[in-house]
């Protein structure tokens, strides 16, 4: 169980370098992952014949889990919307995505759906349940965007779209979000951090 007080303190204070540099690191490295899901993305909807327009809907998850993964490690509001948008930076400005620079929207976006369960338990509780319901909160933001985007609304597979994009955000966000913050808690690489702090302390906020 987290302790309210210390959560408090640690907001109020400017980001810590080793915050800094965790957010940018998280960044970087999911830009390169985001963009190898592009690929398999494209891959995915040859496979799926008539239905490879739903492939984006099977793996959005896995585009926007680095967000919960940053305020998981960091305890900070923003920091999964900065680690977003870093990635998406990689993505377009370095690796040259073929979706454009409207991906910096759509990183923003995800990235303010992911923080609105976390925000919702005021940055104190970071168990399964809070993974999950951020991976939600994302796919139901981006969802909306998208209906506005590609005007999704009134089509034939609407139901279904809406369903695997629910579906995705809760298992390649939610999910493995979780599994990926709890495997990186067990290397002791986050020792210095304040998911490491909280660990040692004996309140991760789960």
């Amino acid at each position: 169980m987290s302790t309210p007080t210390g959560v408090r303190t640690s907001s109020r204070r400017g980001m810590a370098l080793a915050e800094i540099v965790a957010i940018v690191v998280l960044g970087v490295v999911f830009g390169f992952l985001y963009y190898a899901l592009v690929m398999a993305w494209r891959t995915l909807a040859v496979a799926m014949g008539p239905f490879g327009d739903l492939a984006q809907n099977v793996l959005i998850g896995g585009w926007i889990v680095v967000a919960p993964l940053a305020v998981f490690l960091t305890r900070r509001p923003g920091s999964g919307i900065i680690a977003e948008v870093i990635a998406s930076i990689v993505e377009v400005v370095f690796l040259g995505s073929p979706v454009g620079p409207i991906l910096l929207l759509s990183a923003l976006i995800q990235g303010v759906g992911a923080e609105i369960a976390f925000a919702a338990t005021r940055y104190r509780h970071f168990g399964l349940g809070t993974f999950l319901a951020s991976g939600l909160t994302a796919a139901i933001l981006s969802f909306v965007y998208s209906v506005l985007r590609f005007g999704w609304w009134g089509q034939d597979l609407f139901a279904l779209r809406l369903g695997l994009h629910l579906a995705s955000g809760l298992i390649l966000c939610g999910l493995l979000g979780w599994l990926l913050a709890r495997a990186l808690m067990r290397t002791g690489v986050l020792r210095d951090l304040p998911a490491g702090r909280a660990e040692r302390a004996g309140r991760p906020g789960q």
